[in-house]
């Protein structure tokens, strides 16, 4: 049992009562606290010296019956508090000279708790913690800001730090404070608007939120914390505490040596797109998703049987509305909570990692939703997003823009992606939407948009801002790269920064994508029209470093599946995705392919649904897998496939003009002497017998690719004899191959011998 103290409420011996005088916090204090509009909650609530040796404890505990203070050691009784506001604003007094070091003794109207005090805490950040606002690309970003477990006076607790420098008062809210925005008021520490408040013996798990008021003292909606490491699964809308992804140990250490010890454009990369919620559900479970810990037992490994290099997911970065596809992302640092833990998330990678496939986050700075538990008007204010709608509003997509003027959002943004490749050991972003990031009047008509200050539609601020994101990303460990999804001939998107670049590891080569499925979707009688489909991005193909995609974009709205896409009966239908698919792979250029082309999906892709595997019963959809499963491990197994796909004396025409036949023919070469193949596509469902081909060596070449092998579901032999070359000079070679093309099909050769 707590025994008294040995002192009255003013230091007086206990027997003798004296008349109490007020307490000395002032009235309108008292009002601003139980209204939550205080905005300096620690010069009221916790201890406060009053005298030379009197001290009053104050607490606002809306709900409670009584409130005492224990001392820490010994648990005396210092004082009971009085409730001085029938709202739960609690006073009592303490004769002392020192600052009581106490707990509060709460009775609530089902029971009795004991816990510290908020307010008896000192600040929590350090003088240099604030430079972490602006510090650019750091990880002290996301180690300073949102909500982190930390040890303060000796007590474990949760540490929240937000920036909101236009708010006139903020608290932090949850299951902790059943939602009441007086109980956990923070503090102001800095001019540059970083609020914080440390809350003793909070464990992890609890939701949470930040309540408001704007400068005029109007209430916010609650809003998510931008910088939380969790969030709870929507359509629910609350952070969790959680902290930084707790991972005990990475073992991926041979990896990311490995990774770093070849330059990614000289890599083999074969890259698989895949959106986590519709890859696969258990239907016999409604239908639910897969874990992270089950997409490292049967994601990783198909990905790896199939011979990619790496998976690119769909953003994962905690998002509300599943028909995004995780393109309008609410918590940047969260990884979703749909398929598990952070921790998961983390034991999902080093999965990948064990089995040799990197993994790739399509990551979105270019804009964010408008929900209300967001960064729209974060703090009242245009804080995030550019205040002016033809700056800041995407009316495609109904979008704020990011303010990236602004040094704090540059900060959150670059240390965001330096937090996945750190934190989470990712091997790469790809970073969506950079297009409309790059050009002012993206999507705009006249007047609708602000030039800069030269005149310009450049706009310099996404400039500065991607060069700085390319600097960190490839600081931040050896052998990540980026790629950018731009669809405009910007110049210098994969150059480096200090050559006047953009930095960019990659960039999509969308025009290759349009021009060849647009070829593609022709009759083959009418291809000859249209040659110049499959020639033109070789014009360009070197102008910057090139991954070839299929991506989702591809295969929704309207578009259909790549095989929906071929044209003739179903053997030419798959004839020619196969061929195509065979011209891809021995094209210059990094590849990816989205989920269900490696197999042929028949219908439109269906985030709500999970992929069509019961196709791979039948022998056509599973030709096609194989094919695929064959291209890559030939692709990664072959330096001429794609050592220099970046490097034009990787790449000579061979026949690039025989639009009446639509053949196409091209040398590949690598870095070796020999490293050299052939690519051959016929785009007609018509062989073409004694079809004369220059060939760069002598000597036997053998098919070690045929898209037309029955094995795949076409016509010819699994195994074709070789082609030997004759003395006849062709294409600017001495020698030449005289050969049968096989209908609807692409090969590729290569010397033996």
């Amino acid at each position: 049992m707590n025994k008294p103290a040995k002192v009255g409420l003013e230091g007086k011996p206990a027997g003798k009562r004296a008349e109490e005088p007020p307490f000395a916090v002032h009235p309108g204090a008292i009002a601003a606290i139980v209204a939550a509009t205080h905005g300096d909650p620690f010069s009221v609530l916790g201890p406060h010296r009053v005298g030379h040796d009197l001290y009053e404890i104050r607490a606002m505990l809306p709900g409670a019956a009584s409130v005492r203070a224990l001392a820490v050691e010994g648990g005396d009784i210092l004082c009971d508090l009085k409730l001085v506001d029938p709202s739960g604003f609690f006073c009592g007094r303490v004769a002392s000279v020192h600052r009581p070091y106490y707990k509060l003794e709460i009775t609530w109207p089902r029971e009795t708790r004991t816990e510290w005090d908020p307010y008896s805490f000192g600040p929590v950040l350090a003088s240099d913690d604030f430079s972490a606002i602006d510090d650019i690309g750091t990880s002290r970003f996301y180690n300073v800001f949102g909500a982190h477990i930390v040890e303060h006076g000796n007590v474990v607790g949760a540490r929240f730090v937000v920036w909101a420098p236009n708010a006139h008062n903020v608290s932090v809210v949850g299951d902790f404070d059943v939602w009441d925005g007086r109980r956990h008021p923070m503090r102001l520490r800095h001019e540059t608007g970083i609020w914080e408040l440390f809350v003793p013996e909070l464990p992890q798990g609890q939701r949470y939120k930040y309540e408001m008021r704007d400068h005029s003292g109007r209430a916010l909606p609650l809003k998510a914390d931008p910088v939380a490491f969790r969030a709870e699964h929507p359509p629910a809308t609350a952070s969790v505490l959680h902290g930084l992804p707790a991972k005990p140990q990475w073992h991926d250490e041979g990896w990311i040596e490995h990774r770093g010890s070849v330059p990614p454009r000289k890599r083999p990369i074969s890259i698989f797109e895949c959106h986590l919620g519709s890859w696969a559900r258990v239907p016999e479970e409604g239908n639910r998703y897969l874990s992270y810990k089950e997409f490292g037992e049967r994601l990783i490994p198909y990905v790896r049987d199939l011979g990619f290099t790496h998976i690119e997911l769909l953003p994962i970065t905690e998002y509300p509305f599943d028909g995004s596809w995780g393109y309008q992302p609410i918590s940047l640092y969260a990884p979703t909570c749909r398929f598990g833990t952070p921790e998961e998330f983390g034991e999902f990678v080093e999965t990948a990692h064990a089995a040799g496939i990197g993994i790739l986050l399509d990551w979105v700075p270019a804009h964010f939703p408008n929900d209300p538990h967001g960064l729209a008007r974060f703090d009242g204010t245009h804080l995030y997003e550019h205040a002016d709608p033809r700056q800041g509003f995407h009316q495609d997509w109904g979008t704020h823009i990011y303010n990236l003027g602004r040094r704090e959002v540059m900060a959150f943004l670059v240390s965001n992606a330096r937090f996945w490749l750190d934190q989470y050991h990712l091997d790469g972003l790809r970073v969506d939407a950079v297009a409309s990031m790059l050009y002012l009047d993206y999507s705009r008509r006249p007047g609708e948009w602000v030039p800069n200050r030269y005149g310009g539609n450049e706009n310099l601020e996404a400039i500065d801002f991607l060069r700085r994101m390319n600097e960190v990303a490839y600081q931040t460990k050896p052998g990540v790269f980026t790629v950018a999804e731009e669809s405009t001939a910007w110049p210098g998107v994969s150059q480096p920064t200090y050559a006047g670049g953009l930095g960019f590891g990659f960039k999509w080569n969308m025009g290759w994508m349009h021009d060849t499925l647009r070829y593609m979707s022709k009759e083959p009688i009418h291809r000859r029209h249209h040659h110049h489909d499959m020639t033109f991005g070789m014009v360009y193909a070197f102008s910057e470093n090139f991954i070839l995609p299929l991506s989702h974009d591809e295969v929704v709205h309207g578009k259909g599946s790549l095989i929906g896409r071929m044209p003739g009966d179903r053997w030419q239908r798959f004839a020619n995705l196969r061929s195509y698919l065979g011209f891809m792979w021995g094209h210059p250029g990094k590849k990816l392919l989205f989920m269900g082309g490696e197999f042929g999906q028949e219908r439109e892709w269906n985030h709500d649904r999970s992929l069509d595997w019961h196709l791979l019963a039948d022998g056509n959809h599973k030709g096609v897998q194989t094919l695929i499963r064959d291209l890559n491990h030939i692709y990664r197994d072959t330096p001429a496939l794609h050592q220099r796909d970046c490097e034009d004396s990787g790449f000579r025409w061979l026949i690039g003009d025989d639009r009446d036949n639509s053949v196409l023919a091209f040398a590949r070469y690598g870095d070796g002497p020999d490293d050299v193949v052939i690519v051959i596509s016929n785009f007609t469902p018509v062989p073409r017998d004694n079809y004369h081909v220059g060939a760069p060596q002598r000597g036997a070449w053998h098919a070690i690719v045929n898209t037309d092998a029955a094995q795949y579901g076409g016509t010819s032999p699994e195994r074709l004899p070789p082609f030997h070359t004759s003395d006849e000079p062709s294409h600017g070679h001495p020698w030449s191959l005289n050969m049968r093309l096989p209908p609807l099909s692409t090969m590729v050769l290569q010397r033996r011998g």
